[in-house]
């Protein structure tokens, strides 16, 4: 499974962006997915995931009620809508994929096999 994320940017403190993490290969929509960020200085946190059936989806404490993760099966797509934005969400956003089929500890990085390049999001105040 290859990953593709994108929809970074610059944004101003409240505003709001939709990241996208586009997967390639055969049952990509299977695959648990997830959202990472790591600020510069800091170590690589957990953001958000759904499950390979798109029904569970769970967030970090810090975003929960902000942020909103989805999957598109049809495009093979997972999104990440990002309201309320606050400078300290500044980082590099990047996706993950876990094996198909598979109920993971989502918050764990070495839970996830395939991971995509990351996205800046950088939040001015």
């Amino acid at each position: 499974v290859q990953l593709q994320a994108s929809g970074g940017g610059l944004v101003q403190a409240g505003g709001y962006l939709r990241l996208s993490c586009a997967a390639s290969g055969r049952t990509a929509s299977s695959y648990p997915t997830g959202w990472f960020r790591q600020a510069p200085g800091k170590e690589r946190e957990f953001v958000a995931a759904i499950n390979w059936s798109g029904v569970g989806t769970y967030y970090a404490d810090s975003v929960k009620g902000r942020y909103t993760i989805s999957r598109d099966t049809a495009k093979n797509t997972v999104y990440l809508q990002m309201n309320s934005l606050k400078p300290e969400d500044t980082a590099v956003y990047s996706c993950a994929a876990g094996p198909p089929y598979s109920s993971i500890d989502y918050s764990v990085p070495r839970m996830y096999d395939y991971w995509g390049q990351g996205t800046l999001v950088t939040v001015s105040s």
